[in-house]
């Protein structure tokens, strides 16, 4: 597969389209005359899941038993795919989110602290890798404040977004978190760019995720090689940096452990990282960075307040 960072842009094909009275000023919808910005999910999972009956690419087996092959699965998220993607990072300069659960910061704390220690943002992602839809107000709240406690102990930081399992909360959701403290969610696919919600009368930040640049919807889901994956993210970059001369942009990217952080794929998202950073204009930020951002500016986009 050729490299990213060696083809044209597309979106220089399209750049002299946009009419010069459409086009802002530089850094009118974000700081510093940023361009767009691309924000990466880094998903800490492997170890939090159930013994069994948990999603793998084994065949589901009884649920009574043990699925001691799907735990290596979710093990080599540790192992190798978080160390792996953390040096592309660090390779690239770039700084990411991790959705931490909170049992696997338990059980690799040392792992968790070093990712905030390489400056990446640790986020909540529940204390256990389970579904928050069908909880109890009262076992969503314990929940989200055994996260906190979780990342706080092992990091020394104490999370402001959150994720819930595959994006699905409770309609109280947001009251809890920001009960907490939190001032951003992710769980929200609606608009390409941040956007603040009214939450008892006060605003909270979206900082949208995505389901289509998702690896886990792509590899696992849609059994795309590394190619189309490549070609997806390279289309949907294009896309949005011509949008980006009219109107404020992101993209977002998901990276889980035991899935992005295999060899291929730790280099196919090098390699878009690559081309995305070759455009003047564009960087990378992390989704508190962003939620903080979208709260001050008066350009944001206000639903329901």
């Amino acid at each position: 597969m050729a490299t990213l960072a060696g083809a044209l842009p597309r979106s220089a094909a399209f750049a002299d389209s946009v009419p010069e009275q459409r086009k802002p000023a530089a850094g009118s919808f974000w700081p510093d005359g940023i361009r767009m910005v691309i924000s990466v999910s880094l998903q800490m999972e492997g170890g939090a899941q159930p013994s069994s009956g948990t999603e793998s690419p084994m065949p589901k087996i009884d649920s009574k038993y043990p699925d001691l092959p799907a735990g290596k699965w979710y093990d080599y998220g540790f192992k190798e795919g978080l160390p792996r993607l953390l040096e592309v990072f660090d390779r690239r300069k770039i700084k990411v989110t991790s959705h931490m659960v909170g049992a696997a910061v338990d059980l690799h704390p040392a792992l968790a602290k070093e990712i905030v220690q390489r400056e990446h943002e640790a986020s909540g992602h529940g204390q256990t890798w389970t579904a928050q839809f069908s909880m109890s107000p009262e076992e969503e709240r314990l929940s989200y404040q055994q996260s906190i406690a979780s990342i706080e102990r092992a990091t020394g930081t104490r999370p402001v977004g959150f994720n819930a399992f595959w994006l699905r909360g409770t309609p109280q959701t947001l009251e809890i978190l920001q009960s907490l403290g939190f001032i951003y969610h992710i769980d929200d696919v609606s608009r390409d760019e941040p956007f603040l919600v009214n939450v008892r009368d006060k605003p909270f930040a979206v900082v949208p995720y995505t389901l289509h640049m998702n690896d886990i919807v792509d590899y696992e889901t849609r059994y795309f090689s590394t190619a189309m994956y490549a070609d997806d993210l390279k289309t949907e970059f294009d896309a949005l940096y011509v949008e980006a001369g009219t109107r404020r942009r992101m993209m977002s990217v998901s990276a889980h452990d035991r899935i992005a952080g295999r060899p291929s794929r730790a280099r196919v998202l090098e390699q878009f990282i690559t081309y995305a950073q070759s455009h003047p204009g564009v960087t990378f930020m992390r989704k508190d960075e962003i939620a903080r951002f979208a709260l001050e500016s008066p350009l944001t986009v206000r639903e329901g307040i």
